[in-house]
């Protein structure tokens, strides 16, 4: 007998949930299906993979050693698909962005990745950063669209462009911070009166960042999970809020009220950028991809530029 992938499969699977139960039902299979998986894979290595106990299974030396390798295989294996998939002119694409990205960015990018070939199918998902990086790990995604994404050496990140943030409030609200220089800068303004999205958001935790504060300093723990939920908060007087330049087209047609404010220089910004897995054979699609993103979002910052002028402070 020969090892198959789908023990290994199963057997990465036991190890992440360390239950048979988990197990069997993360890759969708019955548990007595997946402890004969198991035993099988044991019986060909020659050796115990776990250490079994009524409350918990733990790994055994050689355990850990064949986990490793099957990561390293079932990637492999992942890549030769995905590879293949492209090779036949891209075929099926999977995105994933970030929601504070996902709705100004994707009609642009898909209208343009549509035209370029009516005929791929293409699958999008809208997740936060942590969500979308597993996805692309396990092979879910082909390429996600992240804010300023860490460092990582099994991804390669291709920067898109720069997102400046704009200050955001009511008109009374915004009237009320002042002429001083020091009310334009993140960490002058007033902790009590930001409002952030849920924990969570890449964006909520740069703007805390960039105004040296912790979540617990400001007002509200609202669990907002959209930019237009905060943009009708703080529309109405609640506070304040930052936005992004790609957002400042769509959400001020639904908000007439939303008044704005840009920052002294340097202005807070985030840089957007599009995450492959480094195994991922380079073609032409990443670039596509990458340049349709550019192109979207630099028509994005234009408008954002006509109803935020760079020197309006």
């Amino acid at each position: 007998m020969k090892i198959t992938l789908r023990q290994l499969h199963y057997f990465r699977a036991l190890a992440e949930t360390r239950s048979f139960g988990r197990a069997a039902a993360l890759v969708n299979v019955s548990q007595p299906a997946m402890s004969m998986q198991i035993k099988e894979l044991e019986a060909i290595l020659g050796t115990a993979l776990i250490e079994r106990s009524p409350r918990d299974l733990r790994l055994t030396q050689a355990g850990r050693s064949v986990l490793e390798r099957a990561d390293r295989i079932l990637a492999e294996a992942m890549e030769l698909e995905a590879d293949a998939r492209h090779a036949r002119g891209l075929g099926e694409l999977n995105i994933g962005m970030i929601p504070t990205v996902a709705p100004y960015l994707l009609p642009g990018t898909l209208a343009a990745l549509r035209a370029a070939d009516i005929t791929r199918d293409l699958r999008l998902r809208e997740a936060q950063t942590a969500d979308l990086l597993d996805g692309l790990r396990g092979g879910l995604l082909d390429a996600v669209v992240l804010a300023d994404p860490a460092p990582a050496p099994d991804l390669i990140a291709q920067s898109l462009f720069t997102d400046r943030f704009v200050l955001a409030g009511s008109p009374s609200r915004l009237s009320t911070l002042g002429a001083s220089p020091e009310a334009l800068r993140p960490v002058g303004l007033p902790p009590e009166q930001l409002l952030l999205l849920d924990e969570g958001h890449c964006l909520a935790d740069q703007a805390l960042e960039v105004c040296a504060l912790d979540r617990r300093q400001t007002r509200l723990d609202l669990g907002a999970s959209s930019l237009s939920t905060l943009c009708g908060l703080v529309a109405q007087g609640f506070g304040l809020t930052f936005l992004p330049e790609i957002a400042l087209a769509t959400e001020t047609r639904g908000t007439p009220d939303l008044a704005l404010r840009r920052f002294d220089a340097p202005e807070p910004a985030r840089c957007v950028t599009l995450v492959r897995r480094s195994g991922t054979a380079q073609s032409d699609w990443f670039a596509e991809l990458a340049e349709h993103i550019e192109q979207a979002a630099h028509a994005q910052i234009a408008q954002a530029e006509k109803i935020a002028p760079p020197d309006m402070r």
